[in-house]
């Protein structure tokens, strides 16, 4: 067995960690299961380490010792309005919940941020007027919707 990097993100999960890392991996392109270390559970498989958009991940399912808490997360950037609302809402089937801000939480229980890239780039802009209308425009959402950040960006309050 060779191990992809000397550094990656481990998730503790209580059950389910084969599942959520194969579903995942299905969701954005650059990822794959790396490897899988199984304890006796073959459906339920101790260790899988995976790659996740390039990102080298981990989920250890090892019991109900701990809890997977909005304190750690993944947040993926997306390219467009498209792109969000499908990850979005493949992450919400089944039993996921939306929070705010482009935040929310899958049906395994694990944070996710969707930010669409535009996000970052109009709250940081030159113009702090317009860039705070974009974070308050924000805070007032669930998934982000581009056309009226760039909306709130362009017209003051």
């Amino acid at each position: 067995m060779e191990l992809k990097s000397k550094v990656r993100t481990c998730l503790w999960f209580e059950k389910g960690g084969r599942e959520a890392a194969e579903f995942y991996v299905s969701l954005l392109p650059e990822s794959a299961i790396d490897n899988v270390l199984d304890h006796g559970e073959p459906d339920d498989p101790m260790v899988v380490e995976f790659t996740l958009a390039g990102a080298p991940m981990m989920i250890l399912t090892a019991g109900p010792h701990f809890k997977l808490t909005p304190a750690a997360s993944i947040s993926v950037l997306t390219k467009d309005q498209a792109e969000t609302d499908a990850l979005w809402y493949a992450l919400l089937a089944d039993g996921g919940e939306e929070s705010m801000c482009g935040w929310l939480v899958d049906r395994f229980g694990l944070s996710w941020q969707i930010v669409p890239e535009m996000l970052p780039l109009l709250i940081n802009q030159e113009d702090k007027e317009a860039g705070k209308r974009v974070q308050e425009a924000m805070m007032q959402m669930r998934k982000i919707d581009i056309a009226a950040i760039e909306a709130a960006a362009k017209e003051p309050a």
